[in-house]
């Protein structure tokens, strides 16, 4: 029972756990999805339609062109008379404030008669209208000649040109009779203060007849029914049908920008995504389940899938740059070096299908980026020289030219038309791809990965500890050198991870240097053995696991790499000191675990491969002679004894795989000992 509720705690966390890992997937790249209207077809005036056949999904407009619109409205908008209103409290407190004054600080001034002369003259400015300078200005500038002047709730058309400014009637005050009145009296009495704008413009009435008079433009010249035959392939976009596809194209954006329309497209969105997500993650349950448990591998799919979702996303909204230049051929090649083919390419195609949807020409995208993954999976195996990174980007570039040329081919009636800005965009596309390589060495260190580059370089025999292995245990160093000649080989023809058994197979037994001298293949005459009992010698071979796990530590070597070290003997036993004790105590009861490895077993086909060729390598040094005989006999012992106490149970590796190792063993063996001819002697 208690084992049970275990398992329905177990199940309903990992179920929390997947869960929440798509939702928040969803939830960030939905979030980045632009929702404004596309319209997703790319059209020109006399080139073909290069989609099928086109139908109106809705009634619409065949809006007619801006220039002609503008041209009518320019037309209409002649006849347009903004409007005034006359202030008339502008003008009793102008004759207020002059009566004040003549009977104050002007009446020393003014004479009598000059006070009647400025009102009659106020009187008729006012009368007239005066507009501030600005406004008549800007009435000049748009070429308006009359204007409606309202006044007691009635509007009248007044032409500009009559109408006083602030200057003009103060000098109207002084030159209206110069024969009778002084223009030096007048001037003295300052009496530009009495001389006010009172025409005001009404905004607000002049807004609404100029809407009205454009209102009379009508912005169409006809209506497309649903349904209606719009273009089909082929056929070339002339005057008439692009100002329809520009039409449908207003219309399509016009009603996406509509609350109901902009929820449709989130919930669709949202439902794309999801639908997407849940094929990858089914993916991953059922051909790649370790990935779950994996939690550096989960992170850099996941991770990877949002970044170029919404890196395009963003690209596509703010309009930054071409699509084209993202190199989107980098995620397969990450994937591919870090995880393996199937997945780099099933992720790869989840990521293009996402990003198409926030472009305007999806189709073209999805073929070119989908080819364009394939070049980069095919192409690049295994990255372990800068070399095969330049002859990827290549490939890749070449089959974006190749397939878009061949696209233009097809739908272009004229090659001359030939947009040469994609093929700029291809090659810096391209050039980007290059930055992958310093971009393994990040990606290593965020997710915990290993890639071949780093291999290469710890399976490069002068590094430091390498060195210094060779230095204090040669003869270890020696049979390194062997089982990873042995493991690499047979990696290879099983499908395995060559690089990875090869670099793995120098460091298994990095632990022997801190006794060298107790490892028979370092030993020149004396043996240390003799002077311990069978537990401890038993206990000093061991501990070469556990110290070769401290120096891997120390050395800051790949967990990858410490697998190796750990596994290398599984749960064997130090067969000769653990039957030797037997032989010589056979009524003692023998604690085994004094003369067992640590472990654990083999985990990949990879640590298997290792732990046969250690085991081969070092037995074959002990055979008597060397006979194709003896040493298959050899390897069919010691490879079927491992198989027969279980070594293999938790590693991915089939009897097929077993049998062809043992054939890749004894080839190699029987060259390493190959019996060489004797040389004649040169008779005197």
């Amino acid at each position: 029972m208690n084992n049970l509720n275990f398992r329905n705690r177990s199940w309903y966390k990992d179920l929390l756990y997947k869960s929440l890992i798509f939702i928040a997937t969803v939830t960030v790249i939905v979030y980045f999805l632009p929702r404004s209207g596309k319209f997703n077809y790319q059209f020109d005036i006399d080139r073909p339609w290069k989609y099928g056949l086109l139908t109106a999904s809705f009634d619409f407009p065949i809006y007619k062109d801006e220039g002609l619109v503008k041209q009518e409205q320019d037309s209409v908008m002649k006849s347009y008379k903004p409007y005034f209103w006359c202030n008339q409290q502008v003008a009793t407190n102008s004759f207020n404030k002059f009566k004040a004054d003549s009977q104050n600080k002007l009446k020393s001034r003014l004479p009598i008669s000059y006070y009647h002369h400025i009102e009659e003259l106020l009187e008729q400015i006012y009368k007239v209208g005066i507009i501030p300078s600005l406004q008549l200005t800007d009435l000049h500038k748009q070429d308006i000649k009359t204007v409606m002047v309202a006044e007691n709730k009635m509007a009248s058309g007044k032409a500009i040109d009559a109408f006083f400014t602030i200057k003009s009637a103060y000098e109207y005050l002084l030159n209206a009779d110069t024969i009778h009145y002084n223009k030096d009296v007048l001037r003295k009495c300052d009496l530009d203060n009495y001389i006010l704008p009172n025409l005001v413009y009404d905004k607000k009435k002049s807004d609404n007849v100029k809407i009205e008079l454009l209102s009379a433009v009508s912005l169409a010249s006809g209506v497309v029914q649903t349904g209606e035959k719009i273009i089909g392939r082929g056929e070339i976009v002339n005057d008439q049908t692009f100002r329809i596809l520009e039409s449908l194209r207003k219309e399509s954006i016009k009603r996406s920008d509509s609350i109901d329309q902009q929820r449709l497209i989130l919930g669709g969105q949202i439902l794309f995504v999801s639908l997407l997500m849940l094929f990858f993650m089914l993916y991953l349950e059922l051909f790649r389940k370790d990935y779950y448990l994996r939690k550096g591998s989960l992170s850099l799919l996941f991770a990877i899938i949002i970044f170029y979702s919404v890196l395009t996303a963003l690209m596509v909204k703010f309009n930054f740059f071409n699509v084209y230049i993202i190199p989107f051929a980098m995620l397969p090649i990450v994937i591919r070096v870090f995880l393996d083919s199937r997945t780099a390419f099933m992720t790869h195609a989840i990521t293009i299908l996402i990003c198409s949807i926030t472009l305007r020409f999806p189709y073209e995208f999805i073929l070119l980026q989908m080819v364009a993954g394939m070049a980069a999976i095919f192409s690049l195996r295994e990255l372990s020289q800068r070399s095969q990174l330049f002859r990827s980007a290549f490939l890749i570039v070449l089959s974006y030219g190749v397939l878009y040329f061949s696209l233009e081919m097809i739908h272009e009636n004229d090659m001359s038309k030939i947009n040469l800005g994609m093929y700029a965009s291809f090659v810096i596309n391209g050039v980007l791809l290059l930055f992958a390589y310093p971009l393994l060495f990040l990606l290593e260190k965020m997710f915990g990965f290993t890639s071949n580059v780093t291999l290469v370089e710890l399976s490069n025999i002068n590094n430091e500890l390498l060195r210094k292995l060779s230095e204090v245990a040669p003869g270890t160093f020696q049979h390194s050198m062997q089982v990873a000649n042995l493991a690499a080989e047979a990696a290879i023809r099983v499908g395995g991870k060559s690089q990875l058994v090869r670099t793995g197979a120098l460091y298994h037994d990095i632990g022997k240097m801190e006794n060298p001298a107790f490892f028979t293949e370092n030993q020149s005459g004396m043996n240390p053995h003799k002077s311990l009992s069978y537990e401890q010698s038993a206990q000093v071979v061991i501990n070469h696991v556990y110290d070769g796990l401290k120096l891997a530590e120390k050395n800051n070597l790949p967990k990858v790499i410490k697998d190796f070290i750990a596994t290398h003997h599984g749960y064997s036993k130090t067969k000769y000191f653990y039957v030797s004790y037997i032989n010589e105590n056979p009524n003692k009861e023998v604690d085994e675990s004094a003369f067992t490895y640590p472990g654990p077993n083999p985990f990949s086909k990879e640590t298997a491969i290792l732990m046969m060729a250690d085991s081969v390598e070092a037995a074959s040094r002990s055979l008597p002679e060397y006979t194709e005989e003896s040493i298959s006999n050899l390897v069919e012992k010691i490879i079927d004894s491992q198989v027969d106490e279980g070594s293999f149970k938790e590693c991915p590796i089939t009897f097929k795989d077993i049998a062809v190792v043992k054939g890749v063993f004894k080839e190699k063996l029987r060259t390493v000992y190959h019996t060489r001819i004797s040389y004649p002697e040169l008779k005197k």
